[in-house]
């Protein structure tokens, strides 16, 4: 098995966010693996720890890159950036650990 990075991120999105506009991030950060092909794997859920220790983090997305490259293209990449734009006016706080699997 070739070597993976794993991209980790969560979201703490306002409190003035609604369902609707929640579901407008988690649906154009789903399509960014079909417009990045450096994506080579997407997961994504939502927090149910029973341990109270979330911080108001309610949203977790893992991505998966085979290099540091990939994800250097991605960071930069217009479709990466336009998912930010919508992201951006309904997030309170962001978390993103990169880490190489062992």
């Amino acid at each position: 098995m070739s070597q993976q990075l794993r991209h980790v991120v969560m979201f703490k999105f306002k409190e003035s966010a609604t369902e609707t506009d929640i579901k407008e991030v988690e649906d154009a950060f789903l399509a960014l693996p079909s417009k990045i092909d450096t994506i080579k794997d997407f997961e994504w859920g939502l927090n149910n720890s029973p341990e109270g220790l979330n911080k108001g983090f309610t949203h977790a997305f893992i991505l998966t890159f085979d290099s540091e490259e990939g994800r250097t293209t991605y960071l930069p990449h217009p479709a990466h950036q336009e998912f930010g734009e919508i992201l951006s006016p309904h997030l309170e706080d962001v978390m993103v650990v990169d880490f190489w699997v062992k």
